[in-house]
C-alpha cells in the first residue's frame, strides 16, 4: 500500500523543519517502503493541499499519511488512525506569545488537537516524548524517530586545533531565523559581558532570516553583532569556519538540529542547561544560564582559557556525533517496523471487505 507524504512545506525555505522532512521522510529514506510524496508550488496551494486536498485523499483510500511539517489540518481527524504525525517540539501549546498571528491561527489550534486527539506519534527526541506524553491521549504511542546528522556543511575540523588559543576577537555564531523564541537577544548580551571580560573585539555572527517581532532591530543595534539574513550552504560554511564557538540561547527546542551540525566544524557549543541539550550534546556541550549573562560569559572564557581547548573540543565534537547517529539508526528501524505495520493492517481490512460476501436479496 502507497503511503502518502506532506511534503508541501518542502520547496521554498530549507530550514531545520525542511531539512528533517528531506532526511528522514524522502522516499529514500524510508525505502522500501512505497512513498508518494505530496508537494505544493507556492504558499497558497501548500494551504489547500494540507486543508482540504489530503483529507480528500484519504477519504477516497485506505491509505496511511505521514505529517513530517506542519500540524495535520481538522479535516483529518476522522482519519486520525491513519494519520502519522512527527512532532518536533511543543512550543506551539507552551509559547504561544513567541508566535505570530499566522502561527496562532494555522497552527496552534489544530496542533493542539492532534496532540489531545491521535493514538500515535512519532518524535525526535526522548524529551519531546516525555513532553507530549505529559499532555497526549494516555493510550497513546509514541515512537522515537531522531534524525542522523550529516555533513551537510561539508565541514573540516582538522586545521581547527593549530589555531591561536586564546583570541582577542573571539568569533561567536548563532544560526537560525531571527523570533523571540530563539532568544538571540541573550546571545547578544553575553557577547557584551565577554567583551567586558577581556575579549574586547569579540564579535556574533547570526545567519537566519528576519523572522517576526522586535529582535532583528534590536540586534542590529548591538556593538559586535553581525546579522547576515538567510544564508546558502556554501556562505554558512564559511561563516563557520571562520568561528571559534557556536552559541544558542533558544527559549525552547525540541532538537536543536544545528547544534550538532556545527559539530563538524569542531566546534565548542554553548547552549542552555536545559534536558534537551543536555540530550543531544551529551557531555560535548558547555552549559549556561542565559538570564545570568555575565556567568555565562565566565563560563565560555574558562572554556577558551583551557590548553589545548579547540582540539578537546574537535575530539569531543566527533565522539558525541557518533554517538547521536548510532541512536538515530536504531530508531529508524523501529519507524520502518511502525508504519509497515500500519500499512499492513489498512491492507488486511481492505481485503477482509471486499471478500465479505455482499448481503443478498430474499430468494423465492
Amino acid at each position: 500500500m502507497a503511503i502518502y507524504v506532506d511534503h508541501t512545506h518542502l520547496g521554498r525555505h530549507v530550514t531545520g523543519l525542511e531539512r528533517i522532512t528531506l532526511e528522514l521522510f524522502s522516499p529514500s529514506a524510508l525505502a522500501p517502503l512505497e512513498i508518494i510524496p505530496v508537494t505544493a508550488s507556492s504558499k497558497l496551494r501548500m494551504i489547500a493541499t494540507q486543508s482540504f486536498q489530503l483529507p480528500l485523499q484519504l477519504a477516497a483510500s485506505r491509505s496511511i499519511l505521514l505529517c513530517p511539517g506542519f500540524p495535520p489540518s481538522p479535516l483529518l481527524l476522522p482519519f486520525a488512525d491513519r494519520v502519522l504525525p512527527y512532532i518536533h517540539d511543543l512550543f506551539l501549546l507552551s509559547r504561544q506569545a513567541d508566535l505570530n498571528w499566522r502561527a496562532r491561527l494555522y497552527m496552534s489550534k489544530p496542533f493542539e488537537l492532534v496532540v489531545r486527539s491521535y493514538p500515535r506519534f512519532l518524535v525526535n527526541s526522548i524529551d519531546t516524548r516525555t513532553k507530549l506524553a505529559a499532555v497526549c491521549r494516555p493510550d497513546a504511542q509514541i515512537t522515537l524517530y531522531r534524525p542522523p546528522v550529516r555533513n551537510v556543511f561539508e565541514l573540516d575540523p582538522a586545521a581547527r586545533p593549530t589555531r591561536t588559543g586564546q583570541p582577542m576577537a573571539l568569533r561567536l555564531i548563532a544560526l537560525g531565523t531571527v523570533e523571540p523564541r530563539k532568544n538571540l537577544a541573550a546571545a547578544a548580551r553575553i557577547l557584551t559581558a565577554l567583551r567586558r571580560l577581556g575579549f574586547a573585539d569579540a564579535t556574533l555572527d547570526i545567519a537566519g532570516r528576519r523572522g517576526w517581532g522586535p529582535d532583528w532591530d534590536a540586534l542590529a543595534a548591538c556593538p559586535g553583532v553581525k546579522l547576515h539574513g538567510y544564508q546558502t550552504t556554501e556562505q554558512a560554511r564559511r561563516l563557520l569556519d571562520d568561528a571559534d564557538v557556536f552559541i544558542c540561547t533558544s527559549h525552547e527546542e525540541g532538537l536543536g538540529l544545528p547544534l550538532l551540525e556545527a559539530q563538524y566544524a569542531g566546534l565548542p557549543i554553548v547552549a542552555p542547561k536545559d534536558a534537551i541539550f543536555r540530550e543531544i550534546l551529551g557531555n560535548s556541550g558547555i552549559f549556561i544560564d542565559t538570564s545570568d549573562p555575565a556567568a555565562a560569559a565566565s563560563t565560555i572564557a574558562n572554556a577558551v582559557d583551557q590548553p589545548g581547548w579547540r582540539a578537546t573540543y574537535v575530539s569531543l565534537a566527533s565522539r558525541n556525533l557518533q554517538r547521536w547517529n548510532e541512536l538515530a539508526l536504531g530508531d529508524r528501524a523501529a519507524a520502518i517496523e511502525l508504519m509497515t505495520k500500519l500499512a499492513e493492517q489498512r491492507t488486511s481490512t481492505t481485503t477482509r471487505t471486499e471478500l465479505e460476501p455482499r448481503q443478498q436479496g430474499p430468494t423465492t
